[in-house]
């Protein structure tokens, strides 16, 4: 009887024994894991950093100098930026290239803004994926004159200041409402005998995807 006890006493220590062996081993493995990730802000907040490429449509009007024209018409280009944020705060930089149907005619002058493009900052603020923004920069365009069946292209380099508002519709799309004024300088055009530069204002829609 007592070799009985003493033999169910030792298989009890010996399990215990176990038990505590793979208990200390689950520990360890616990101890050794990686706790979860978690970030600094909340997981639904708008990335606007990083590159982009759209494209935009919209109007243009304009005046030309020492001329009564005012061509008008539409505009359309490509886009390509790329952002950086820092918290609410957004800077970015911005190149496009459009096509535009500005034109106006008067007597026998005919004047057109064929092409256009700029190179901006931007900076705004974001509230979540809803980015107010101002821009201004570099602008390079063509002004053309036509009379009698002679016409004359200059290219012309000036400024361009503007203010948009951007929406997230996507984490990788947004849409875009933007106003540019555009100052191209004058250059001496031989068939009107003078110095004709073009200012134009430009309103215009847009989509970005976001890379």
């Amino acid at each position: 009887m007592n070799r009985f006890l003493v033999g169910a006493a030792a298989a009890a220590g010996l399990g215990a024994a176990a038990l505590g062996s793979v208990s200390a081993q689950a520990a360890d493995l616990n101890y050794g894991q990686r706790a979860p990730y978690t970030v600094a802000q909340p997981l639904n907040a708008y990335s606007w950093a990083g590159p982009y490429l759209g494209g935009t449509l919209g109007y243009e009007w304009g005046t030309v100098g020492n001329s009564p024209t005012k061509p008008s018409g539409l505009v359309g280009g490509v886009t390509a930026g790329y952002n950086w944020q820092n918290g609410p705060w957004v800077f970015g930089l911005e190149g496009d290239i459009n096509l535009t149907g500005a034109n106006d005619t008067f007597a026998p002058w005919k004047f057109s803004n064929p092409w256009f493009g700029t190179i901006r900052g931007r900076a705004g603020y974001a509230f979540n994926n809803i980015l107010f923004y101002g821009t201004g920069g570099l602008a390079l365009g063509g002004l053309r004159a036509e009379t009698f069946g002679l016409s004359e292209s200059h290219t012309a380099v000036g400024w361009t200041l503007g203010l948009g508002t951007e929406f997230g519709l996507a984490q990788n799309w947004t849409a875009k409402i933007e106003y540019l004024y555009v100052d191209l300088d004058s250059s001496n055009f031989v068939i009107t005998g003078a110095k004709n530069d073009y200012r134009s204002g430009i309103v215009r829609a847009g989509i970005n995807f976001h890379f």
